[in-house]
């Protein structure tokens, strides 16, 4: 890191897209084919999924379509190709954006959209054997272990920010790719067993699912208040390089940067919390259910007994 004056502006270039004004944030769109191929294909195989279903006679809530689809995948299209996506490499407030969205928001979704539920139903036999024995296997119990889960979540943005990782990223187009696949797929492993909506191997009970979210906000608040108090710039090579004549300095944007990742890591966090609470809430309701028709059963035998005797 170098350190630089916070009233540093840099000089014009040629590789800067434009001033990020309110118009530039609806209309900056960047597409990016593979990435593009890769999200139709697999919204693509949901709705096959569904339609299979549907076809069959069955049920599937519309409301995990739309949390896949929608959410998930729409989420990670605005993060990877709307503005976000044209100024993740230019300011890494945007970029900050970005991370949170694909690490926190984009797996939360996928995972409410239940897509090894929709695949154990919808594979031919073979297939879905084959992804039983997965679920079951070593490998998925210690990937889906929430301390080591939470770890790879916790130390993911540490190690991104702390060592050349992030300057790599910027300067390697094919690894920032990968890095966005990464915060994906750490994010999902995190919230998989803990949103619970899918079969998993470590299931844990909801007052310990509650304390695994809540043992995670801390760590957000404290990078990105690192971040916000930190006066040596992250990438600063490679930001001096850029030539940005617009906006405020990059250590002010680094500054805000931090801001939002301490303040929508608690944001995101509070309404997972929620979420597990209204699930816990409705798990509550179904147990309490089952046991009044258990109760009533045995009523009625009881009161049949009685009624046969008499």
């Amino acid at each position: 890191m170098s350190h630089l004056s916070p009233d540093l502006f840099l000089a014009g270039g040629d590789d800067v897209p434009p001033a990020l004004t309110v118009t530039r944030i609806l209309t900056a769109w960047t597409v990016d084919p593979w990435l593009a191929a890769v999200i139709v294909a697999v919204g693509g195989l949901y709705l096959y999924g569904v339609s299979t279903l549907t076809r069959r006679g069955d049920k599937w809530p519309i409301g995990r379509t739309v949390a896949f689809v929608g959410g998930g995948l729409g989420t990670m299209v605005v993060a990877t190709m709307s503005s976000l996506g044209t100024y993740d490499d230019t300011l890494i407030s945007v970029h900050m954006i970005q991370h949170m969205v694909l690490s926190m928001v984009t797996p939360v979704f996928l995972c409410l959209g239940a897509p090894v539920t929709l695949a154990l139903r919808t594979l031919p036999v073979r297939w879905r054997k084959r992804l039983v024995r997965l679920l079951h296997s070593r490998f998925a119990r210690v990937m889906s272990f929430p301390l080591v889960t939470g770890v790879l979540f916790v130390a993911t943005p540490f190690a991104l920010y702390f060592t050349g990782w992030y300057q790599a990223t910027l300067e390697h187009p094919y690894l920032h790719e990968v890095t966005h696949l990464h915060f994906i797929l750490v994010g999902s492993l995190w919230f998989w067993p803990l949103l619970g909506v899918d079969p998993v191997p470590n299931r844990l009970a909801y007052p310990f699912r509650l304390l695994a979210i809540f043992a995670t906000l801390p760590f957000h608040a404290i990078l990105g208040l690192t971040i916000m108090q930190d006066n040596d710039l992250l990438a600063a090579s490679y930001y001096t390089s850029l030539g940005r004549t617009w906006g405020s300095s990059p250590l002010a944007d680094q500054h805000a940067a931090g801001g939002i990742l301490w303040g929508s890591g608690d944001l995101v966090g509070f309404f997972v919390f929620l979420a597990l609470g209204i699930q816990w809430a409705q798990q509550s309701k179904r147990e309490a259910e089952r046991e009044d028709r258990r109760l009533d059963r045995l009523e009625a035998e009881e009161a049949r007994r009685v009624s046969s005797v008499t």
